[in-house]
């Protein structure tokens, strides 16, 4: 494991009282489940930046990858899990990734192939700095997948990653965590 791994484990792990029992509750599902994006994310920035634990979270991303799995699935985890964790500040949102295909389109205006796994999907989130997810083992290890690394993410860098989202969907979400973080840098397009 890295210096950078290791920081990030300490946030998740000691730092954040809110990471480490998602893990928990998660494994009860029987999946391999990950927790990304926002709550990794901004989990690093509120602890760089001397901001609260919670600040600025507004869901915990857990994910998990099951091609036989249903959305009615996938639905039921999301509620389960978020009336377990009804002291958390923000909500709880469940995605299974070999489904987001069936959903995406209609959301964002757009066709994508079918992910072919967790790491997958986390190859196509809009900056360098959120493509991140953490699963922890049941042995209490953790495995950390960051397909740009982690550099940017405690830097304070977004940058885009053009795999998959169009230009303005990089900048409403730069634009948003700018105010809420104004320590981060925004590189261009």
């Amino acid at each position: 494991m890295n210096r950078r791994e290791k920081q990030l484990i300490a946030v998740i792990d000691e730092w954040s009282p809110y990471v480490r029992p998602l893990f928990n509750v998660s494994h009860s599902s029987g999946y391999e489940c990950w927790i990304g994006a926002g709550l990794i994310t901004q989990s690093v920035w509120n602890h760089q930046f001397g901001y609260a634990a919670d600040y600025g979270i507004g869901d915990a991303d857990i994910l998990y990858f099951d091609a036989s799995g249903t959305l009615e699935e996938e639905e039921k985890f999301e509620k389960e899990w978020d009336a377990a964790f009804t002291n958390l500040p923000f909500s709880i949102d469940v995605t299974n990734e070999a489904l987001v295909h069936l959903w995406y389109e209609e959301k964002f205006n757009q066709t994508i192939q079918p992910y072919t796994s967790v790491q997958d999907a986390i190859d196509t989130w809009p900056t360098t700095a959120s493509s991140v997810g953490v699963k922890r083992r049941k042995n209490g290890e953790y495995e950390i997948y960051a397909p740009f690394g982690l550099e940017d993410l405690f830097q304070g860098i977004i940058r885009p990653n053009k795999r998959l989202i169009p230009e303005k969907v990089y900048w409403n979400k730069a634009e948003k965590w700018k105010k809420r973080w104004p320590e981060l840098t925004i590189l261009s397009w």
